[in-house]
């Protein structure tokens, strides 16, 4: 198997992302939630490529007519090719605050992949990962970081696990590395071995859902995104 069938009514370049209201799951005085397209850098690096963050700066400056420079505090990130997802601070003060939720492990995240193979129907991992440059493995070195993570099976065909996943601990690359790991390598994620291609030089990893406190009135905001348009239908 070669590849994963898709839409293909849904083209799109992946390095042309303009952001619009259908990104934005939600917006206030404090936060700025949304649904990241995959192929879009979170933050600038040495591509010069168009980030999500300067995307973002710009929709706060036109919708809401701010003058000068856009404050927008990053406080967590998702990797180039993950969609889902992803909230901005709008102030210092809510940077500050939802950096300490991150930080503290009271962010809930859930995520859904796509992985090569049969996985059992529900299960958790455990590992200590250590990072080299771009790339994570799994070590049996007891000083490197320990990666955990839940996960349930939500649907087997055509030798694909569709697969949700609990994350206790937020680990450089912990989903992708842990599930390859195991020989269920996420499709499209060719650096950790997969021999299956995604469209869009994507990887079928996708944050579903993100759960936290809001800054300033402390009640559980809970955000949730679709998959792009170009995931299969059978898994959606």
């Amino acid at each position: 198997m070669d590849s994963i069938a898709y839409n293909e009514a849904h083209p799109r370049n992946i390095w042309n992302f303009h952001l619009s209201d259908p990104n934005v799951l939600y917006v206030d005085n404090h936060l700025l939630v949304v649904n990241k397209p995959s192929g879009t850098l979170v933050q600038g690096d040495r591509t010069g490529d168009r980030s999500l963050l300067e995307e973002v700066k710009d929709y706060v400056k036109v919708v809401f007519d701010k003058p000068g420079n856009v404050f927008l505090g990053l406080v967590h990130r998702l990797d180039r090719p993950t969609s889902g997802v992803i909230v901005f601070a709008r102030t210092s003060k809510a940077a500050s605050r939802l950096s300490d939720q991150f930080r503290k492990r009271e962010v809930k995240k859930t995520y859904w992949a796509l992985v090569e193979g049969e996985v059992p129907a529900n299960g958790r991992l455990e590992d200590r990962l250590v990072r080299n440059g771009p790339t994570s493995r799994v070590s049996d070195g007891l000083e490197d970081q320990k990666a955990e993570l839940d996960f349930r099976r939500l649907k087997f065909q055509e030798d694909v696990s569709w697969v949700e996943v609990s994350l206790e601990s937020g680990r450089h690359h912990q989903v992708r590395v842990q599930f390859a790991h195991r020989g269920h390598p996420v499709i499209g994620d060719f650096r950790y071995g997969s021999s299956v291609s995604f469209p869009n030089k994507a990887l079928a990893l996708h944050a579903r859902t993100l759960v936290l406190s809001h800054p300033t009135r402390k009640e559980e905001m809970r955000f949730e995104a679709e998959p792009e348009k170009f995931w299969p239908e059978r898994f959606r």
